[in-house]
């Protein structure tokens, strides 16, 4: 879907062009300081590892098994329940509305809808009414009823999918793992157009392309883009104090407007190109360039001829890369569910403009006497609760309401939204093809999760532990002689690692001598548990429950990086704060740092050394070295801010004049920061030994 943002008119450049051409920018020497900040190559172990998590495309995890559906219910209870239910009837209205049944803790159980409320909590009074096993639970746990009215059956639906999803109640289905989609942005408020990917609120002005299924999909198109159209993706900030062209025109991949090596009239006809290749004609774009090819090629300009090859061949990459594309759907989403033992898995492909723009596949959490039918109605409620719909959504199944959530999807869109299960043609073919992958996803999951829990259970034999972990939490530490010290915590459960649990810590105690490890561990832990310890209130307590999920705050075993010395540190802390419930242990490095000679500690046991081929030890590095990973990358990215706020004065042997000549060479901070030995000794006044520290302030190895 393509979505226009308000555009502010922007003036032309002032600056007379150098190139008259839209085809090729002319090659110039460029060195790898020369990439913008944003360049799409990114190296991962500087990417900002809260982001990084946040990317992380892998399919979402499984929820956890529902309580047994034969499960007996007591009758007295029930018939407290019918007796809440009754009550609630007396008072409810015969109109359209939601209604929330409660339990003795004021937690809400479930939320449904009615076009008649009344009549609806009726068909629960009824004590001899034959109900699933699920609904007598839900009705036995049930001490009080809420209503609230609305004008149709279409506002109770989107009412009741809201609700849903904050509230997550126990015996609804409930969207999980719901993160933003990405867009592609070719913004509008500057003369040379930017490509970007965006998330969250659409108020830049442009135009939007979307949404892709993942940060992958957008990543790659988006670098095919460059390659076809050579628009440039570094920030407005780089693009003006740029004096030569990037490494990005070097390459190829930007048509160097920042320098005027293509003037305006040539740039924005390589953006429109871009922009109707995003909006579905890429048929026309491709005849043009074709065109353009062949008529080089006869004119003898081969260079040229060249270039229009290579953006053919770009915008062949990101059709193939997109594997199927309809000729008959233009705009559609597709979504298939497929049910096997007692868990669901719904798949979600999209297109847009005719293109196949990826998919993803989601686990709702649904008790295993939900039909497909039931858990694909309440997801997609759920689903569009805050995104856009298509004009045309194809499922697998037919839903009972599906005329109602056409109507509700019409209305939040403010068009018509046509809700169908096709019978034949290539329709079909797209939901088979979605089916297909619904059920291989749903295959993987199950086989990664019984993986995980076979080595969570192989834990407890091998280390002794009272009980299968569900939650596991890393901690480790790292600085550069005791500067910006920062702690991690990594978390990981039967679906493998949780990253929506990491937190880092900024070290704050001004106390500590440089390099005491003992004691940013103690900060890091005393502040991680002292939190726990204190019960949150109010709207924090609805939040923390909401954002449970039924994964545990608390965990069942804490690991830790290093020896017997850091283990009784700990051991001591956990005594003071009153923790006995929690398994510790600490994992040093083998000799040499080698992997698979490392030694666990645990309290009060001898030291315990595993075979390295055995999986659990195998097991406990992975968890060791996703926790290392995410504090290095914590690390440095408070490291560079803290370097880009100071400046070069902290660089031992660099003062002023020095200071200003690599300033006047490079012309900026990362530039500078980015740059070689060589390139740093080419600087006047900047002597070999100076190149060598200052390359080393700037990629120092944490600790």
């Amino acid at each position: 879907m393509v979505h226009d943002s308000p555009e502010r008119p922007t003036p032309a450049p002032k600056v007379d062009s150098k190139v008259d051409s839209k085809a090729a920018p002319k090659p110039r020497r460029g060195s790898k300081s020369d990439l913008p900040q944003d360049d799409l190559t990114l190296d991962t172990s500087d990417v900002d590892p809260e982001t990084s998590a946040a990317e992380e495309e892998d399919e979402a995890r499984l929820p956890e098994t529902s309580e047994d559906a034969a499960e007996a219910v007591a009758e007295g209870t029930l018939s407290v329940g019918h007796a809440a239910i009754e009550n609630a009837v007396r008072l409810a209205p015969t109109s359209p509305g939601v209604y929330r049944m409660l339990n003795a803790a004021n937690d809400v159980l479930y939320v449904g809808k009615a076009k008649n409320v009344k009549k609806r909590l009726s068909s629960y009074a009824r004590a001899n009414a034959p109900l699933p096993a699920r609904i007598l639970r839900m009705i036995a746990a049930t001490t009080q009823v809420e209503i609230v009215s609305t004008m149709t059956e279409t506002e109770a639906l989107l009412l009741e999918a809201n609700l849903i999803k904050q509230l997550r109640p126990r015996f609804n289905v409930q969207l999980r793992d719901d993160k933003s989609f990405p867009y592609i942005l070719i913004t509008g408020d500057h003369w040379a157009p930017q490509i970007l990917k965006h998330r969250g609120a659409q108020s830049r002005p442009g135009r939007y392309f979307g949404p892709f299924a993942n940060a992958g999909a957008v990543n790659r198109t988006i670098t095919a883009l460059q390659r076809a159209f050579l628009i440039r993706s570094c920030t407005d900030g780089f693009f003006e104090s740029r004096s030569r062209p990037c490494l990005l025109y070097q390459i190829k991949r930007c048509a160097g407007p920042c320098t005027r090596e293509i003037d305006f009239p040539g740039y924005s006809e390589l953006v429109r190109e871009a922009t109707e290749f995003l909006s579905g004609r890429s048929h026309a774009v491709k005849e043009l360039l074709a065109a353009e090819m062949e008529k080089a090629s006869g004119e003898l300009e081969f260079e040229t001829a060249a270039l229009y090859r290579d953006r053919l061949a770009a915008l062949s990459a990101i059709q193939s890369q997109q594997g199927i594309n309809p000729r008959t759907v233009e705009e559609a989403d597709v979504f298939a569910i497929h049910q096997e033992g007692g868990y669901s898995c719904v798949e979600v492909f999209f297109f847009r403009t005719g293109q196949n723009w990826g998919n993803r596949a989601y686990f709702p959490k649904a008790e295993k006497s939900f039909t497909p039918e039931e858990v694909l109605s309440s997801f997609l409620a759920q689903f569009y609760d805050d995104k856009p719909p298509p004009k045309l959504i194809l499922l697998s199944h037919e839903i009972e309401e599906s005329a109602l959530l056409a109507d509700a999807l019409s209305v939040k869109a403010g068009s018509k939204v046509e809700v169908s299960v096709p019978k034949r043609g290539e329709k079909k073919e797209l939901i088979g093809h979605a089916l297909t992958n619904a059920r291989e996803a749903l295959g993987r999951k199950l086989a990664d999760t019984a993986t995980q829990s076979r080595l969570l259970e192989g834990m407890v034999s091998t280390l002794g532990l009272p009980h299968t972990p569900k939650r596991i939490e890393v901690y480790d530490n790292s600085h550069i002689q005791g500067t910006n010290a920062v702690g991690a915590m990594i978390v990981a459960g039967p679906d493998g690692f949780m990253k929506n649990q990491y937190r880092k810590f900024n070290i704050k105690s001004e106390g500590l001598t440089p390099g005491d490890d003992y004691g940013m561990m103690r900060e890091v832990l005393e502040r991680r548990f002292k939190r726990l310890l204190k019960p949150p209130e109010g709207e924090a307590a609805a939040k923390t429950k909401a954002d449970d999920d039924s994964f545990p705050q608390w965990p069942d075993l804490v690991i830790i990086d290093g020896g017997r010395g850091q283990l009784n540190a700990v051991r001591e802390i956990f005594q003071n704060l009153g923790l006995t419930e929690v398994s510790l242990m600490a994992v040093a490095k083998g000799p040499e740092r080698d992997a698979g000679r490392e030694t666990l500690f645990m309290p009060d046991r001898e030291a315990i050394k595993l075979e390295p081929r055995d999986p659990v030890l195998y097991f406990i590095q992975r968890l060791r070295d996703e926790a290392h990973r995410f504090v290095i990358g914590s690390h440095r990215k408070l490291r560079k801010k803290d370097i880009r706020e100071a400046g070069l004065q902290e660089i031992p042997g660099i003062g002023p004049s020095r200071k200003r000549a690599l300033l006047h060479h490079f012309g900026t901070l990362k530039e500078i920061e980015r740059a070689s030995i060589a390139d740093l000794g080419k600087v006047p006044g900047v002597s070999a030994e100076s190149a060598r520290k200052i390359f080393e302030f700037f990629h120092a190895q944490p600790g």
